[in-house]
């Protein structure tokens, strides 16, 4: 997706060897190789080598080492270790190398590789030396700390959406004419060492496009790759980068254009530009940077060193495949005959195998599936009070309609009058926080009423706090919170349209059946089960929410999808597109809490009576289920797997100290996009993504193509966040969350500065004994004939990148239990090992 829209301006850019569009060219095309960072408030899972995916991993590695110093495998040790434990066979050496492509880099057999093992160590990666890097060792002087420091503290002022008292006063300007701004007034770099610094970034260029024409010329880079040089600056500011490329995401969804990300480039190449000068009259600062371009000159190849790493993790990845697909062989559970008693639909998270394994292990009457965790309603949920909401659906996409919260059993005047004072009691709020945290006030405010907060601290240091609420909640009386619910009827809402006509619903309805592969066999009750995570002081607890709900949790979504599907019209409208729903079939919403394994059932009140001990039974087998999988969840989290260490699990969403209030999808390694047949009663341990789906009942195979091009793409996104932030946590994940602070309301920094830090903390990882998430590129299995997995892979080219270029493996599983079908790459299958 290309989110930067140029503007060319060379007016006051000086010639250089690059023509101007050509320099502008290699600034667009380095920052469409940053991935975006989502904002906290809706913080979801991106694959950190998102605008790698056109080349092979193991190029992808070189480059990374260059632009970041990253690892993209793991330590040559863990690789022996896993050969000494048996983890790596030597079968399974023997059948990476067979794989690898044939380069000298590359050992000829097992033996050569072992020796190769034996004296070598994993080499150490440092980035390439950009000009400040030039003039940092010359003067022995950390020049880059400290402008890249500058630079994340601008931007926290600038992006900044709420947090600071004080907001940048440059914030109406674009980015880079707002640092420029500030830069010619800010003595901070003379005072640290850098004489005239204000003065030559008054010299510089008054816009971005030009700054990056003029800075490729002042540095000479005639002759260098300048996309590779570009990369690496934006790489030095890697955190605030994703953040820019986030907005220029958000604004492509909205078809506008977005210039964020070149900005900033511009505004670190001024810092480069603007060093090398204060320096000038230092030969030996230039000779430096000269002999740094160099690195520039050429694309990099792939060092025998990283070449054989990515073998090792290949080998890795081997010997993982061949124990889970012992597993899949395994023979599933049989189905009854007769007509089943509940269908409960969740979403395709890792975590809800558990949950749905050990639902449907207490009830064999029950009958689960996996799908995207939004049910097909790409929303935008406006919570009481506000005018507007967060999109509640997956990030590839923008919603389709806008959902007001309302009150249900309110009268129109009432829920005007109950709105109103909700929005009295948010601008309250909002100004007694100022008024806390105001410099007239704060120390006068803490002396004298620091003393009311002391049952408040004590309450949450011994456990007896309560989750964070969900966002638009805090505040509401008890009456007003049992009865808010989604509102769908169709009006305008302070200028905004808001709720779901019949014709979107009937289209809306279908999609979300037809991706399910339920089209008849309909149950008496249909459960949509969304999912959230309840936890406290946990900057990061988005993330553990839905990630196909854009980071919010999913009740919303599940609430309207049963309202929707409940509507007679929409079922006569379905019944004539051949989806008949019986009279007595009634949906109901739910949520499933996956930090306390309880799920709450919406709507209860709305189920007719005749079904009322149907519910009552299902309420008694959730709760069953939910026991299970929380005894299930001890192992996981170090605990013994006795019932009282699995009742405890509920009191790490009270903890305010607690830094795993759950793991997440840590763990995950595999997708399955198949009938709940052929996996229904298989222990998947918590590590399967289970997408639903039954090619016989897939006309033209477009419910299979929209999978593999949405759901199955956001599953390798998750799969290689966790995989980047394990191999390399400096660069693709967070750092230590018990040392992080909130920025701007936006990201979080590793202590009291530097950069935004992206990807995972090191807690969702690791439990300080072990890793919790293993290093594993996704596996995708896929129940469908080749023909049409190859069509849709031939039709989408960055689908087909995924498989093609080694960032997930791809299988197809046979007609019946057993071997499967190794995707080879340019569309060719093999026997799998």
């Amino acid at each position: 997706m290309n989110a930067i829209a140029l503007q060319l301006d060379d007016t006051d850019a000086p010639a250089s060897g690059h023509a101007p569009r050509a320099v502008l060219d290699a600034a667009t095309q380095a920052c469409q190789r940053i991935a975006p960072l989502w904002p906290l408030a809706n913080f979801v899972a991106v694959n950190p080598f998102l605008g790698l995916t056109d080349r092979r991993f193991t190029e992808a590695a070189a480059l990374m080492a260059g632009t970041a110093g990253a690892r993209m495998t793991m330590p040559r040790a863990f690789y022996r270790e896993a050969i000494a434990q048996g983890r790596i066979s030597e079968p399974d050496l023997a059948l990476a190398l067979r794989r690898a492509p044939r380069s000298s880099a590359v050992p000829r057999d097992v033996p050569s590789l072992h020796r190769a093992l034996r004296e070598a160590t994993s080499p150490e990666l440092a980035p390439w030396a950009t000009a400040v890097d030039a003039a940092s060792q010359v003067t022995g002087r950390d020049w880059t700390a400290f402008a890249c420091e500058r630079i994340a503290t601008w931007a926290a002022g600038y992006f900044d959406q709420g947090q600071a008292l004080w907001p940048s006063p440059s914030r109406h300007l674009g980015p880079y004419a707002s640092w420029r701004q500030e830069a010619m007034v800010d003595r901070t770099p003379g005072i640290m060492g850098l004489a005239g610094f204000r003065r030559i970034v008054g010299t510089l260029p008054a816009s971005a496009e030009a700054m990056i024409q003029a800075g490729a010329a002042r540095l000479q880079l005639d002759g260098a790759d300048l996309a590779n040089y570009f990369h690496r600056l934006l790489m030095s500011v890697g955190g605030w980068a994703g953040y820019a490329r986030y907005l220029g995401w958000q604004s492509a969804l909205q078809q506008r254009g977005d210039t964020t990300l070149l900005e900033l480039l511009a505004v670190r190449l001024a810092w480069e530009v603007a060093i090398l000068e204060v320096f000038a009259a230092r030969p030996a600062v230039a000779e430096a940077w000269a002999q740094a371009r160099e690195h520039y000159g050429a694309a990099p190849a792939d060092p025998a060193d990283l070449a054989i790493d990515a073998l090792l993790q290949e080998a890795y990845e081997i010997g993982w495949q061949r124990q889970f697909g012992v597993r899949l062989a395994g023979v599933p559970a049989a189905r009854p005959a007769s007509r089943r008693a509940v269908q409960a639909a969740f979403c395709i998270d890792v975590r809800s195998e558990v949950f749905r394994r050990a639902l449907e292990s207490v009830a064999d009457e029950v009958e689960t599936f996996g799908v995207a965790g939004f049910f097909g309603m790409p929303i935008e949920y406006v919570p009481l009070g506000r005018s507007r909401g967060g999109a509640q659906c997956p990030v590839l996409i923008a919603p389709a309609v806008t959902v007001q919260q309302s009150v249900r059993g309110a009268s129109p005047a009432q829920a005007r009058t109950i709105a109103s004072l909700r929005r009295v009691r948010l601008r309250i709020g909002s100004a007694w926080r100022w008024f806390k945290l105001a410099a007239v006030s704060s120390f006068s405010y803490v002396e004298s009423m620091g003393w009311l907060y002391a049952g408040k601290l004590a309450a949450h240091a011994f456990g007896f706090g309560r989750p964070e609420p969900q966002p638009g909640t805090r505040g509401l009386a008890a009456d007003v919170l049992a009865r808010l619910a989604p509102d769908l009827t169709p009006q305008s809402i302070d200028g905004h349209a808001s709720g779901i006509d019949l014709p979107t619903r009937i289209r809306l309805a279908e999609g979300a059946l037809r991706a399910m592969s339920l089209r008849q066999d309909f149950t008496r009750l249909v459960l949509f089960v969304g999912h959230g995570a309840s936890s406290t002081n946990n900057p990061h607890a988005s993330g553990l929410n839905c990630g196909a709900c854009g980071g919010h949790p999913g009740q919303a979504n599940a609430r309207i999808a049963a309202a929707v599907l409940n509507d007679p019209q929409v079922r006569e409208a379905l019944a004539g597109r051949g989806i008949a729903i019986p009279s007595d079939t009634w949906f109901v919403g739910a949520l499933h809490d996956t930090t306390t394994d309880q799920v709450t059932v919406f709507d209860a009140e709305q189920v007719p009576a005749s079904h009322a001990a149907e519910l009552r039974q299902l309420d008694a087998w959730l709760a069953a289920a939910g026991a299970r999988t929380r005894l299930e969840r001890t192992a996981a989290l170090g605990l013994p797997q006795t019932p009282a260490a699995a009742a405890a699990l509920a009191a790490r969403s009270t903890d305010w100290s607690q830094v795993r209030p759950e793991l997440g999808l840590a763990g995950c390694a595999a997708y399955v996009i198949a009938p709940r047949s052929r996996t229904r009663g298989l222990d998947l341990g918590g590590r399967a993504f289970l997408n639903s789906y039954d090619w016989r009942q897939d006309d033209g195979f477009a419910v299979l193509e929209s999978i593999m091009t949405a759901p199955m793409v956001v599953g390798a996104w998750i799969n290689l966040q966790y995989y980047g932030s394990v191999v390399d946590n400096r660069v693709f994940g967070c750092g230590n969350k018990v040392l992080h602070n909130v920025v701007g309301r936006l990201g979080v920094i590793e202590g009291n500065g530097g950069d935004l830090r992206g990807g995972l903390p090191w807690q969702s990882l690791h439990d300080g004994e072990r890793l919790q998430h293993e290093p594993l590129r996704l596996s995708v299995v896929i129940d469908a004939p080749l023909d049409a997995i190859n069509t849709i892979l031939a039709r989408h080219e960055p689908v087909r990148h995924l498989v093609d270029h080694g960032w997930i493996h791809l299988f197809a599983m046979d007609e019946g239990p057993g071997s499967l079908q190794r995707y080879r790459g340019n569309l060719q299958w093999e026997t799998a090992a």
